[in-house]
């Protein structure tokens, strides 16, 4: 599939384009591919007679779909470009979703979300390393800040259209989510394969905001340099402190409204409200967080947004009230997706614009062996520290 070309000198850089659907493809490939089964769960549960337990599987079946392909997407993309890894993932994510709605047991509903999972992974992480592509370091945080921003649209919207989705079709309601999810992911391939190109080069663009005493990035022509994402120390150490946030949040969000609802007291439609209510106060976090990181460095915002994440998942098990529930949905709105924009800043700053999808994949799946390989990396990686970002605060200037 053809995709759409910027002609002449226009007045707007192209890479705004870029992040504006880049934007969209988090929205279908996280939004609705992993926190929609949030506020369809406890229908889908009672509709296919789940117990907790395969609930859960659920959730852990899409999870290791996607850290699976995070890693072999992400490589993907830096040989093959973005665009067609994108767009291939998008696609399995939508079709697996559609297929979701017609599973009539446990089984066929976690091979679905299996691939869901699959092509989530295969599309969101080549996706915020496209981004980081796409501007310079003083805009990278920014950038990839607003990407984020999809997963918190996709709460706004899911927040008050699922439970009313649900209500006015009883029974079924739960597979017509999936069905809307599904078609609304195939349309955003399509509108991914279009719009979207791999590198500002390819249209003889550099990327915004880069200016003439930038320091030149590492080279991204002639053959990949591996050794820089999967024997670079900092690499490995970025992956370390990232398993934190994937450990934690995903307990959190996919359990959100399920807790509300069987211990809190709350219906179906109050949950969903404070479901909502979570993705406003985070519509701007990744902006403002990818922000500070441009101004204070990658490894000071990430200490002040992991302090804010501590307090609200204390928030939400010590305090089992309306107030407790309410102030942790809003503490962790203000800083939801703030670790997943840093962390694709600094990967950009670390390995520059083509090895970048291969590091954010691989830091979002292999992070757990980081500390011995890390340690043993350090003295045979050929990418010396000097050529990295002065900003990226685990490496030495």
């Amino acid at each position: 599939m053809g995709s759409a070309k910027p002609s002449g000198a226009p007045r707007l850089h192209y890479g705004w384009v870029i992040l504006a659907v880049g934007t969209l493809v988090v929205f279908g490939s996280l939004g609705l591919a992993r926190f929609g089964y949030t506020v369809v769960l406890p229908a889908m549960q009672a509709g296919l007679l789940m117990d907790g337990t395969q609930a859960g599987l659920l959730a852990t079946s899409n999870l290791v779909g996607y850290l699976a392909l995070s890693a072999i997407g992400g490589a993907l993309a830096s040989r093959f470009g973005p665009r067609a890894v994108i767009t291939a993932g998008l696609t399995l994510a939508g079709a697996a979703m559609v297929l979701t709605g017609l599973a009539k047991g446990f089984l066929a509903a976690a091979v679905w979300r299996g691939l869901t999972g699959i092509g989530s992974g295969a599309s969101n992480v080549p996706v915020m390393g496209l981004v980081a592509a796409w501007f310079a370091v003083r805009r990278r945080g920014l950038a990839s800040g607003v990407a984020v921003a999809g997963s918190s649209l996709a709460l706004i919207v899911l927040g008050p259209v699922v439970p009313r989705i649900l209500s006015a079709y009883g029974e079924t309601g739960w597979r017509l989510c999936w069905f809307g999810f599904g078609a609304i992911t195939l349309l955003l391939a399509a509108l991914g394969a279009v719009f979207l190109w791999n590198r500002p080069g390819e249209v003889g663009l550099q990327p915004v905001g880069t200016v003439a005493d930038d320091p030149a990035p590492p080279a991204s022509a002639g053959a990949l340099q591996w050794d820089a994402v999967y024997r670079s120390a900092p690499v490995w150490h970025l992956g370390m402190v990232y398993v934190a946030f994937g450990f934690s949040y995903i307990i959190y969000v996919t359990f959100f409204v399920k807790c509300l609802i069987a211990e809190g007291g709350y219906t179906q439609q109050t949950a969903g409200r404070l479901f909502m209510t979570m993705g406003w106060f985070s519509l701007s976090c990744g902006l403002i967080w990818g922000t500070v990181s441009d101004l204070i460095g990658r490894k000071g915002a990430l200490i002040i947004v992991y302090l804010i994440h501590t307090t609200a998942f204390s928030l939400f098990a010590l305090w089992p009230t309306t107030a407790g529930f309410t102030l942790s949905a809003i503490l962790f709105g203000l800083s939801a997706w703030s670790i997943p924009a840093i962390m694709a800043a600094a990967c950009g700053d670390m390995v520059g614009q083509r090895l970048a999808p291969a590091a954010l994949g691989f830091i979002t799946s292999s992070s757990a062996l980081a500390k011995p390989l890390g340690r043993r990396s350090r003295a045979r990686s050929r990418t010396p520290p000097t050529r990295y970002c002065r900003r990226c605060c685990w490496l030495r200037a």
